[in-house]
């Protein structure tokens, strides 16, 4: 109402001979009367959704602008991809969307106005981020973000492909109490055969596989991989390289993390505006599904070579082996 009643107020009171009357900035209609500004349910309107050219960011003094995204973590799924981006929003110069908008996999259609009507406002000099973990393992996402922006920066938690595999299964167990058996899933004919790359839970973590088809359209200086292991070890390590890769100001320290030993993951400190700590929900750091140790080593030689190419890709050994 404040914004309203001073759009209104603007430029009223009648004006003595002479003067010429102040309209905000605005020339006066004929007769002198200021012309009436828009309605201010169409000034703060979310952009149109379906225009193919992104238009300029319509500005807000007192709210920012909404953006296109600066910077995407876009993947992988299991592998600490909210806890980054919980982590690395306490930067004040950091803004991001809270939840995942799929974009570029699943609403690419609805044009990039829609999108951008999908981020949060920022001011100047904070960046605009977003995350949507299947990003990393959709075929077509790496083109669309470059026809975006080839100078998008591109951030991707990855984790050891067996524990990622296990977590990923387990998440969908506690969705679906009736699903088959992990080893049913993991091995084709009836768990004895070779290892299901069609399971998805599988095929994410052939991470070297996929990261030949972003090095198609992106350098690998654009791209930053977070270790999902020492993400859990050391936060506070993982983030300072996160903020680098940003350009941002270190911050975000080990003054802002304590290591809640029931979920074994690290938790947000409490700020001093609230009464509690801030740690990610319990779909986090649940209890894996026991898998038989034969399976387990199965999948470990099955990934092996997949992991030193990546290693080799990325030129860094995250020890996995």
């Amino acid at each position: 109402h404040a914004v309203k009643g001073g759009l209104e107020g603007r430029g009223g009171g009648a004006l003595g001979g002479g003067q010429v009357k102040n309209c905000g900035g605005v020339a006066p209609a004929a007769g002198g009367a200021c012309a009436s500004p828009p309605p201010l349910s169409r000034a703060l309107a979310p952009p149109r959704a379906g225009s193919d050219a992104p238009s300029p960011p319509v500005a807000h003094p007192k709210f920012g602008n909404k953006k296109l995204p600066n910077a995407i973590i876009v993947g992988v799924k299991k592998g600490g991809t909210r806890a980054v981006l919980e982590f690395i929003r306490i930067h004040p110069d950091v803004r991001a969307a809270g939840t995942e908008t799929h974009f570029f996999d699943r609403h690419y259609g609805r044009g990039l106005e829609w999108y951008r009507g999908a981020m949060p406002r920022t001011l100047e000099g904070q960046l605009t981020m977003e995350k949507t973990p299947s990003y990393f393992v959709t075929k077509e996402t790496p083109r669309r973000i470059a026809a975006m922006s080839r100078d998008t920066k591109l951030i991707v938690v990855v984790r050891d492909p067996v524990t990622r595999a296990i977590s990923d299964y387990t998440q969908t167990l506690s969705k679906t109490p009736d699903l088959p058996s992990f080893r049913e899933l993991a091995f084709r004919n009836q768990s004895s055969g070779p290892v299901d790359t069609s399971w998805n839970a599988i095929r994410i973590g052939l991470y070297a596989l996929h990261l030949e088809n972003w090095l198609r359209y992106f350098p690998l200086a654009q791209m930053h991989f977070v270790s999902g292991e020492r993400l859990i070890a050391d936060p506070a390590g993982e983030l300072a390289r996160v903020q680098d890769f940003l350009g941002l100001k270190r911050i975000v320290t080990d003054k802002h993390f304590y290591f809640n030993r029931t979920k074994g993951f690290p938790c947000l400190k409490k700020p001093e505006s609230s009464g509690s700590p801030r740690c990610l929900g319990k779909s986090k750091g649940r209890t894996h599904a026991q898998i038989d140790r034969d399976a387990v080593e199965q999948l470990r030689d099955f990934y092996r070579p997949f992991n030193v190419k990546f290693y080799e890709m990325v030129g860094h050994d995250f020890k996995w082996d």
